[in-house]
């Protein structure tokens, strides 16, 4: 064989030598097209501001080189950038690198699930691709990319961080009772009143009373109670008369009193429509408790034979029989009996609501605390109960209600940082109350804390349904969407619904929606189109979809970019709307 024969055969045979060295990667290469993946979620979710998916991948038979590691690397990439996740690892049969292994005769399969990882607003539109590397010893090969899903669905961002505030209730009054009463006090067996009772201090304060206030504007004279008594020493049909004539002799000393104001025109207190008369013919209850405050030696005795007997005249017998006792009693006890007890029921008026929801902002120091918290229920604007709460502040600070309903109004008009501060001041007064809890916890889940956000939560216990409301968007951010329906419980409106969607209940977000106060925002008809969607109800999606972004231009886009509708972006209906 000549040297020209013997370079070409030398030639082959390297080439064969290089080609068996590299053949196994080079048809892996060729073959990649056999290779099938899978990723679930598809598209890819975020649940709690984070992402994580998983990936199974397979590879047919004689197609793994045995000595070959393949590093497997899914890439996430979105607008602005993209993020390598941790690789897996594949190896041949005979290969010495540490990795999953892949029989070269049988193929086989792979599964993976990435790190969590945080979403970030860019993620919205996102694809998962999967990059490999093969290499054996120092020769390496580039897989080409394969795209395997897209993402994100971001369906939990569209709670509502409407989280609900507790206002501190007032305890304003329109009526204060201002009831005044006057004891009249007679003689044994007689009904006639002396002139001596009606010079006591109590018949004197009533007179005064009556003078005073009678034509006054802010008291309302409601009816005057006379009731009546007998002591319970003599005979119960005597006494029962007894009790008649006394209330008819108190009812007209009274009657004289307002007589004397000379206003024709003031007729209460005339008339024998103004008086209730009660009488009692044997005052056992008064005795008692008049026996029960005395000082009398044997007074346990006598309570006992009131607890031992109901019949009136068996106690009188047994009463009397303790001789040295019952003297003390008639001395002491049965004189305070024998009396009537004039009570002149009176309602002394507030201010109007007119008056106090002009004072609160013009004159507030002449308000009360109760009359600053009642005024601003009067308004719905929520600058003004700002001014009627800032003022109220300033004169009650030492009440927490004042910081703590400034704090609710000043988050109502979406002033954070001064709500946290009022609540601060809130909580130096009133460092366990629940509602301030409640609303400290808004604060911090305002500020993206939503573990202390809960903590506050939790402290919050009893407070008010707006509690567990709140609880409730912290669930769906944190997606713990089974304790987010519970949460929401017997509320209807769009949070709930978007609670149910997102535990798998597609179906009842319609009718939760409907039975709502916000089933006519923008929002709750683009909810509907998703849960649609999810129930591949096609003509649905697009009636609802239509009506939403009639009503909200914006959501054009997001629907565009939605991949809750990623089956129908070739839809000619869903182009028309979303573009």
């Amino acid at each position: 064989m000549n040297t020209k024969s013997l370079r070409n055969l030398s030639l082959a045979v390297g080439a064969t030598a290089l080609l068996v060295g590299c053949n196994g990667l080079g048809k892996m290469v060729k073959k990649q097209s056999t290779f099938s993946y899978d990723v679930k979620p598809n598209p890819v979710e975020m649940h709690g501001d984070s992402i994580t998916f998983s990936v199974t991948g397979k590879y047919p038979a004689k197609v793994f080189a045995k000595k070959a590691t393949v590093t497997v690397t899914p890439v996430y990439k979105y607008a602005g950038g993209e993020k390598a996740l941790k690789p897996v690892i594949l190896v041949g049969e005979k290969a010495t690198d540490a990795g999953q292994k892949i029989s070269y005769a049988t193929g086989g399969t792979f599964s993976y699930t990435s790190e969590k990882f945080a979403y970030e607003p860019g993620m919205k539109v996102a694809t998962v691709e999967l990059r490999a590397q093969g290499r054996v010893k120092k020769k390496t090969k580039d897989f080409t990319p394969v795209k395997l899903a897209d993402g994100t669905n971001v369906t939990p961002l569209l709670v509502r961080n409407d989280e609900k505030g507790i206002y501190a209730k007032d305890a304003f009054v329109k009526t204060t009772p201002v009831n005044q009463t006057a004891n009249i006090y007679y003689l044994i067996n007689q009904s006639n009143v002396r002139a001596s009772e009606l010079k006591s201090d109590e018949i004197k304060n009533l007179n005064k009373f009556i003078t005073d206030n009678i034509n006054s504007s802010w008291y309302d004279f409601k009816n005057i109670t006379v009731s009546a008594y007998a002591s319970p020493d003599g005979e119960l049909d005597k006494n029962a008369n007894l009790a008649k004539d006394r209330a008819k002799s108190g009812s007209n000393a009274l009657k004289a009193e307002f007589k004397k104001n000379k206003n024709k025109d003031q007729k209460f207190g005339k008339e024998d429509s103004n008086y209730v008369v009660q009488t009692t013919a044997e005052d056992w209850e008064g005795f008692k408790q008049l026996m029960e405050a005395s000082t009398i030696a044997d007074k346990d005795l006598v309570i006992r034979v009131l607890t031992m007997y109901n019949d009136g005249e068996q106690r009188k017998k047994e009463i009397k029989n303790l001789s040295k006792t019952f003297t003390e009693v008639a001395d002491k006890i049965l004189p305070k009996l024998r009396r009537s007890v004039l009570t002149l029921n009176v309602d002394k008026k507030s201010r109007t609501d007119e008056m106090i929801s002009k004072l609160a902002t013009t004159y507030p120091d002449s308000l009360s605390v109760e009359e600053f918290l009642y005024g601003a229920t009067l308004t719905n604007d929520v600058n003004t109960k700002i001014a009627i709460y800032t003022n109220a502040e300033k004169k009650y600070a030492s009440d927490w209600r004042t910081s703590n309903n400034l704090g609710v109004a000043l988050l109502a008009n979406n002033k954070v940082t001064e709500a946290g501060e009022a609540f601060a001041r809130a909580e130096k007064s009133a460092s366990t109350n629940p509602i301030v809890m409640n609303n400290l916890g808004i604060i911090a889940a305002k500020s993206g804390n939503r573990v202390k956000a809960m903590e506050y939560y939790d402290k919050a216990s009893g407070a008010g349904n707006e509690v567990n409301y709140n609880k409730g968007i912290l669930n769906v951010r944190d997606g713990k969407y089974a304790d987010a329906v519970s949460n929401f419980g017997e509320y209807k409106g769009f949070n709930k619904a978007l609670a149910e969607l997102l535990n798998g209940n597609a179906g009842a977000v319609a009718t939760t929606l409907d039975a709502s106060t916000e089933k006519d925002m923008a929002m709750s008809f683009y909810l509907k189109a998703v849960a649609a969607a999810r129930n591949n109800n096609t003509a649905e999606v697009i009636s609802n979809l239509k009506t939403a972004v009639e009503k909200d231009g914006a959501l054009k886009t997001a629907a565009k970019e939605d991949v809750e509708f990623i089956k129908l972006r070739d839809n000619a209906d869903f182009k028309a709307i979303a573009g």
